[in-house]
Order: structure tokens, then C-alpha cells, then sequence
């Protein structure tokens, strides 16, 4: 087993998850078997009971694991499977330790951050690098781990420590290091700034950890000059100084990677049993990145929410829109709407802002109302539902959006003024949306309805079957504590506001569509956590189809494939050494 540890350093939020993912994708691409793990030096057990403006969205895994956004970079550019023991925090070790003590395990002995914390830390990345995160089960060859936040933060010093050890645990030719540091050019004089670098890798070194790579993320290309300062001061040589500055795509960063002879540094650093042949995976990506540098048609989709003021809130609705407008050869522009802007008492107090927020929302081709908790903005996200549904604009709600359309539908088109969720409204006399019964209010975290679940579609004309390529069932990823009352379903399916999909038992709410719309579409499951860049979630593909106008023709080809939306045969599967069943974008022309 190989271990390539990234670190970060001068500033978090650098990008390593990018670099992370990069580096894995390009050994992945080399026929090798990756797996990744996400260090946050936290003291949180999971991430589950985080606001989206503590660490952006809260990712899904199949298991139910509530973990780090960067677990759903891993996924989406590797194309695996990652559990929730990929994602390690303080909290988790610490918590190991003391069940540990408290069953005796340590008896007679003083329990301390080293050894006991170090080896615990130690003990779980070489156990969890070896669980396969391929569909084909094989045990994985290489292990990046990613180390959340800044070299020299005082939460992170028990795991540098650890790895300080690691690295002659396991000797060096199967470890080693990866800086990502920050180059700044201050507009002032426009010229690169090394020093940060350098004090940043002084204190790496200090630390016991000599980094084999740095990559140094920058506005623009390095000058050499500027490569050669870090190399010398940095006691490395000039080509083990990668430069990563700002690219047009994140799909680009494997190529730019790539392109430095960072492959042939890992072939020989750490004796890597690959050819350097040309790769056919990476030629996927260059087309990837190539087609979304070409796009020239634009579509516009309104994504109405509560966090819209960091975008990171809702990175995998963002990556899993791109990806669906990527394969409709158009161009993404997500407009945010706060939804408390679009309610009434906003036009008293900041009319500005509710002007703009309505004109943004009605010169949007598409409308999605994503997941969320809490009651703020339910009400300006109704009103955005319900203006979708009159003006049969293309719509998609997701989770909460799901919940928010059955009640918009409920108050206008059944007369139940007061319907609403007993999340919000616990004394409603029309409870459309109840509490799951197996919901233990008393704790909040991972006490949700979470991970994969088995959606079964109940309706042969149903547009989101067809979409999915006319499946019997789905394996979606979930996250909610609410669900729809099955009780009024009838009520609704009465006036064309159908439950086309349920769970296994036939008891939760899982997918409706309303008829006589172009695309009226709401799922109680997040389907953004399953998309890829070749193969987008189809509840997006659809809504980006119907905002293009393209969906109904789509639909009367039988949703066949057409050479001009297809990668060309050259670009090989995300699965190492696989004969690829090309997977081609769907035909929209």
C-alpha cells in the first residue's frame, strides 16, 4: 500500500480537496486502484449537525455517513464508493480512545495524546486504506489523505505527529508529501511572493514532515525564477515545485497536473508498478474540459434557497447542474435567490432586494428548490414554487423542496390554507408533512433517515422513469427527518399531483410529478450526491432539458444516444483497465 498525504499551508480553503482528487484521478487513470480519506481536525464526531456556512454542504455516502464536501470531490472525479470511516475527525478518535479506556484496554497505564492518540490515528488510515471502494472489490493500491486545515493550526498538531511516525512505519518509498501552498501577486507590484511559501514548508519541516511536492497554488503560471526560489529554499528540487494556478474548469487541474510530470515523480518516488503509456481516462477529461471551454448557449436555472451566500453551501447541486448542462452542450448560469427576499414582509423592508430577487426568478429558464432546514424562507421558497407550477416553468425541488411543493399545492389548488410541515407548524389542522415515526427527537445528530434507499416507481409514464432509462427502481442517498403524509395522498393524486414514486413498503413519498407541465418534478431524496461528470443525476438532466426546450424531443427519440454528445472511444472507463461500455451523453439535438 501506497500513501500520499496533502497537506496545506499559509491559508485553508487552498484547494487541496481539488489537488486531492486530481492526483488520485491521474494514478487511477494509470490502471492503479485508489482510495481517499479526509482528515478534519474538528472535534465534531460527524458533520451532520454543521450549518452549510461552517464548512459548506453536508455530504451524503451510501452508508448514511454524514462527512466533509471534499469526500464528494473524491467521489465524483475517482468515481468510487467511500464510507463514513473514510471521513476521520478528532471527535471520532478521541471518542475510539476513551470507549477504549473505559473497557480496560489500557489498564495500569496513563492515556496520552502520544502514543495512544497518534496510534489510534495511525491505526485507522492503514485499516480503512484497505476496504475497496471499486464495484469490482478489489482492495486499493494507493491511499491519498487529505489533512484538513493549516500546517501549525493547534488542532492538527496530533495528526501531523502521526504521520510523522507514519512515514517510518510504513518506510519511505510508501509515503509521501504533497504542500499545497499559496504564491500571492499583490496587485501593487504584480509580482509572485515566495515568502509565504517558505515559511509555511520551514514549519512543515519543523514538524518532523519534508515535503516531496510542493504545489503552489497561484493566479497565474509561475515564472521559473520564482520556481527556482522555492526549490532553493525550500530543499527541493525545481521539478518537485508544481505549479497550480487558476484554470478555466476544475477539470482541467488533473491535466495541468499531468502535464508537470507529476505521474512520472510518484512512478519513481514511490516505485509505482505502472507503464507510462498514454492514458486513456485523462483524454476524457481533456475533452471534458475542452467541451465546457467551448460551450456558447447559455441556460439559466434559479436555485432559490436559504444559503445562497456561500456558494460551497450547495456545491454538489451546483457540480451536479454543470455536469447536466456540460451534457446538453449549454452553458450553466445559477442566478441565487435568497428566498426570504421573495416574501412579503421583504418588499416592506428591503423593497430592492425583493424586486431583484422576483426579477431574477422570472428571467430564469429553470427553477430548483434544494434541501434545507428551518423555517426561514419556506415561505418565499412557496411562492417560488407556486409562481414555477402557474407559469409551467421547469421545476425541481429536492428533499425540502419536495415537502414545500406538496404543501404550495395544498394551500392553493386544495384549499387547505393553513397545510403546512410539523416542522414549522406543529398545531397545522392540515399536517401534509409529518415526522417519521422512528425519529428520536431527543439527539439530533445522525438520528436522520439517511444513506442509500430504495425508491420503487409506481407509474409506467412517469418522465423521471423514462429519464433514469425506464428502471423498475432507483438507489438514491437520503437525508431528511420529515416526509409526506400518506394519509391525503389521495387527496392530491385526485387533482394530478401524483406520487409516481415510493419506498420499498409503499409507505414514504419518494418522487411526484404534476401533469399537464412541462416538467414539474420534486424528489424526497438528494439525487445531486450520485452525480458524475459523464453521467449526470437524471432529476437535474431532466430539468436542464426542459429549461434548453429540448425535453420533449429527447423524450420522442426514446431517450436515445447520438455521436454529437458522446466522448470519443479514446477516453476510456473511470474503472482501471476496463474495456469501456462507453457511457455517451444522451442525444438532445
Amino acid at each position: 500500500m501506497k500513501y500520499i498525504l496533502v497537506t496545506g499551508g499559509v491559508i485553508s480553503g487552498i484547494g487541496k480537496g481539488i489537488i486531492a482528487s486530481s492526483v488520485g484521478t491521474i494514478l487511477k487513470s494509470c490502471g492503479l486502484h485508489v482510495t481517499a480519506i479526509k482528515i478534519d481536525p474538528y472535534i465534531n464526531i460527524d458533520a451532520g449537525t454543521f450549518s452549510p456556512y461552517e464548512h459548506g454542504e453536508v455530504f451524503v455516502l451510501d452508508d448514511g455517513g454524514e462527512v466533509d464536501l471534499d469526500l464528494g470531490n473524491y467521489e465524483r472525479f475517482l468515481d468510487i464508493r467511500l464510507t463514513k470511516d473514510n471521513n476521520l475527525t478528532t471527535g471520532k478518535i478521541y471518542q475510539s480512545v476513551i470507549n477504549k479506556e473505559r473497557q480496560g484496554d489500557y489498564l495500569g497505564k496513563t492515556v496520552q495524546v502520544v502514543p495512544h492518540i497518534t496510534d489510534a490515528i495511525q491505526e485507522w488510515v492503514m485499516k480503512q486504506a484497505k476496504v475497496s471502494v471499486d464495484d469490482d472489490g478489489v482492495e486499493p493500491q494507493v491511499c491519498v489523505i487529505e489533512l484538513g486545515g493549516t500546517v501549525g493550526d493547534i488542532e492538527s498538531m496530533p495528526f501531523i505527529e502521526a504521520f510523522r511516525q507514519f512515514q517510518f512505519k510504513v518506510k519511505k518509498e510508501n509515503f509521501c508529501n504533497i504542500h499545497v501552498s499559496l504564491v500571492p501577486q499583490p496587485s501593487t507590484t504584480g509580482e509572485q511572493k515566495t515568502k509565504p511559501t517558505q515559511n509555511s514548508v520551514r514549519e512543515l519541516r519543523g514538524l518532523g514532515l519534508s515535503p516531496d511536492l510542493i504545489m503552489c497554488r497561484c493566479a497565474t503560471p509561475l515564472e521559473n525564477s520564482v520556481k527556482e526560489k522555492i526549490s532553493m529554499f525550500c530543499h527541493v528540487e525545481p521539478t518537485q515545485v508544481i505549479c497550480v494556478h487558476d484554470v478555466s474548469s476544475i477539470y482541467r487541474v488533473p491535466l495541468l497536473l499531468e502535464n508537470q510530470g507529476v505521474v512520472a515523480y510518484f512512478c519513481q518516488r514511490l516505485d509505482l508498478p505502472i507503464e507510462l503509456r498514454p492514458r486513456r481516462m485523462l483524454t476524457k477529461w481533456k475533452e471534458m474540459s475542452d467541451r465546457s471551454d467551448r460551450l456558447l448557449e447559455q441556460v439559466s436555472i434559479a436555485l432559490v434557497g436559504k444559503y445562497t451566500k456561500f456558494a460551497d453551501s450547495y456545491a454538489s447541486v451546483i457540480k451536479a447542474l454543470e455536469h447536466s448542462a456540460l451534457a446538453i452542450n449549454h452553458k450553466l448560469e445559477v442566478k441565487y435567490i435568497d428566498s426570504a427576499d421573495l416574501e412579503a414582509n421583504s418588499l416592506q423592508e428591503e423593497p430592492v432586494k425583493y424586486h431583484e430577487a422576483w426579477q431574477k426568478l422570472c428571467s430564469a429558464d429553470g427553477v430548483l428548490v434544494p434541501g434545507g432546514f428551518g423555517v426561514r424562507g419556506t415561505e418565499g421558497k412557496m411562492h417560488a414554487i407556486s409562481w414555477a407550477r402557474k407559469q409551467k416553468k421547469p421545476f425541481l425541488g429536492v428533499c425540502l423542496g419536495m415537502q414545500l411543493a406538496v404543501c404550495e399545492f395544498a394551500r392553493n389548488v386544495l384549499g387547505w390554507q393553513d397545510a403546512n410541515s410539523t416542522e414549522f407548524d406543529p398545531e397545522t389542522k392540515h399536517p401534509v408533512v409529518i415526522e417519521m415515526p422512528e425519529h428520536n427527537p431527543g439527539q439530533m445528530g445522525g438520528t436522520m433517515r439517511l444513506g442509500k434507499r430504495r425508491t420503487l416507481f409506481k407509474s409506467g409514464t412517469s418522465v423521471l422513469r423514462k429519464l433514469y432509462g425506464d428502471v423498475e427502481y432507483v438507489d438514491e442517498r437520503h437525508r431528511h427527518r420529515f416526509e409526506v403524509n400518506p394519509e391525503l395522498k389521495h387527496h392530491f393524486e385526485e387533482r394530478g399531483f401524483h406520487f409516481v414514486g415510493q419506498d420499498v413498503e409503499g409507505e414514504r413519498m419518494e418522487v411526484i410529478e404534476l401533469e399537464d407541465h412541462s416538467y414539474f418534478v420534486a424528489v424526497q431524496y438528494h439525487p445531486e450526491f450520485l452525480s458524475r461528470p459523464i453521467k449526470p443525476s437524471p432529476p437535474y438532466f431532466g430539468l436542464l432539458l426542459a429549461a434548453s426546450g429540448k425535453l420533449q424531443s429527447y423524450l420522442q427519440k426514446g431517450c436515445r444516444l447520438s455521436p454529437r454528445d458522446t466522448y470519443s472511444d479514446r477516453s476510456g472507463s473511470s474503472s482501471p483497465d476496463s474495456e469501456i461500455l462507453e457511457l455517451k451523453f444522451p442525444s438532445v439535438s
